[in-house]
């Protein structure tokens, strides 16, 4: 310092200060002065820089104190500046020569009292409120039977202990714990990263994916469960995919996280019971569906059998089912003898008839009277080439006729030996025959009769035998 007044300008007794010199004395006089202090005010306006640091201002009613968290220590900030928050800052004050400014360099922030710790719960839950977070349609269902739970705890309290233990009362299932700090400045960003890192695990991977999540702790103050107030634990429960159970506190406790997760338990035991079901509750149920279904398919399979044989009640004989189509049957037997004799006779007139429009006479006059034409035309011709050509044609008239007349003699032997077997065939078939054995044919008219009781009724009896027919008079 004695060096600033060595050498004044003549006729002056006021020394000179460099700008650097008198802002550096200005920086050594505020740390030497004031050192470690604490500050209660308003916190004011807040800007986190894209570096990760931290400045904001706190203030009372006349004066602004601009305040600089730096990037380190911004992870061990217990409660983290807000707008409007009454909070007690502790740290150095320090001046910035390059803009002529003092501030306070703040390592620690507390809330100042609890009305302000109220006050901050209360915009934080309007704020999460606002933006849908607490809306009960973005609740996702607990599964019934988890495999594997998560739980996001200290390993070393009495939460886990009561946790496993109801866990094992109630119906054994696999937990991980991921250890926590459940207060403190570390307490939020731990059960955050906590929940992030649960809804990471890959499914079927090397460690499995929870099916369920249950964040826990004991009892405590507002300032003890004040981690999980913080809006970085909220948003992370928010935004888990799996099914979280929130266990803060006793059941008069409340904090954020009770209102974004999925269920709340009012204690950590309670969220072991909602968890899973009692086993041996589980297995009487399902002892008592399997006899349920039991009863069921037996009383369905009676109904169906009662329905069957009400059915086959309603259903006809077979013997009834069939005497309609054997009636048809005998009726069609005694039709049959007349049909075929009549069916003989029609093809043999048919057939007379073919072969008489087929005698040799009658192609021979046929064949005559073109041969006649022929020669009249081949008279008017007088070429002789065409002469030639016309006994060319006459040769093969000639022998195209022989060949006729020889196809047709042998069609002609052909039916004849057809109508000869179909007579045989006819006879042999026909009722004649049997007749010929010793059996009749009694008729009333022209009506078969085939019972004595038709006999008994008939007018004019007739016989016929195989010699002939006789019909006896009545007395």
């Amino acid at each position: 310092m004695s060096d600033l007044f060595d050498d004044p300008t003549p006729g002056q007794n006021t020394p000179e200060f460099t700008v650097s010199e008198i802002s550096g004395e200005v920086k050594r006089t505020l740390e030497g002065t004031f050192g470690r202090i604490r500050v209660k005010g308003e916190v004011g306006r807040v800007f986190k820089a894209r570096s990760g640091h931290l400045y904001y201002d706190v203030k009372d009613d006349r004066n602004v104190l601009a305040c600089t968290t730096w990037k380190g220590q911004v992870a061990n900030l217990s409660v983290v500046p807000e707008e409007g928050l009454e909070v007690v800052v502790t740290g150095r004050l320090t001046a910035f020569g390059a803009q002529s400014k003092y501030n306070m360099n703040v390592e620690e922030v507390a809330v100042a009292g609890q009305g302000a710790l109220m006050a901050l719960l209360e915009k934080r839950k309007k704020q999460l409120e606002a933006e849908g977070l607490f809306d009960a349609a973005r609740k996702k269902p607990l599964p019934y039977l988890p495999r594997f739970i998560g739980v996001v705890t200290s390993p070393s309290g009495a939460v886990i202990r009561d946790i496993l233990h109801r866990l094992r009362d109630r119906f054994p299932r696999k937990v991980m714990v991921w250890p926590v700090a459940v207060q403190g400045a570390n307490c939020a960003q731990e059960v955050a990263r906590a929940i992030d890192g649960f809804n990471r695990f890959t499914p079927g991977g090397a460690l499995p994916r929870p099916d369920l999540i249950i964040v826990a702790r004991g009892g405590g103050s507002v300032e003890d469960l004040w981690g999980f107030n913080e809006e970085a634990v909220a948003r992370a429960a928010a935004a888990s995919d799996i099914p979280l159970i929130s266990a803060v506190g006793h059941e008069t406790d409340t904090t954020l996280i009770d209102f974004v997760s999925d269920q709340r338990a009012p204690t950590p035991t309670a969220a072991a019971e909602l968890a899973v079901p009692v086993r041996l509750e589980l297995l009487a149920w399902t002892g008592e569906q399997g006899a349920r279904l039991s009863r069921a398919a037996s009383q369905a399979v009676e109904l169906r059998r009662q329905r069957l044989r009400d059915l086959s009640r309603a259903l006809p004989k077979p013997a009834t089912l069939l005497e309609s189509p054997r009636q048809r049957l005998d009726l069609a037997a005694d039709r049959l003898p007349q049909a075929l004799i009549k069916g003989v006779q029609n093809r043999r007139v048919h057939l007379a008839e073919t072969a008489a429009s087929l005698r040799p006479s009658a192609l021979r006059q046929l064949v005559q009277s073109r041969r006649d034409r022929l020669d009249g035309l081949g008279a008017r011709l007088t070429l002789r080439p065409v002469s030639r050509e016309i006994a060319a044609q006459k040769d093969r008239l000639g022998a195209l006729t022989q060949r006729l007349e020889t196809a047709q003699n042998a069609r002609t032997d052909r039916q004849r030996q057809r109508l000869d077997a179909t007579s045989r065939q006819l006879e042999i078939l026909s009722y004649r025959a049997t007749l010929a054995r010793g059996y009749a044919v009694v008729r009333d008219g022209d009506r078969l009769v085939t019972s004595t009781e038709a006999a008994a009724k008939a007018k004019a009896l007739e016989i016929e035998f195989a010699d002939g027919t006789f019909a006896p008079k009545r007395g």
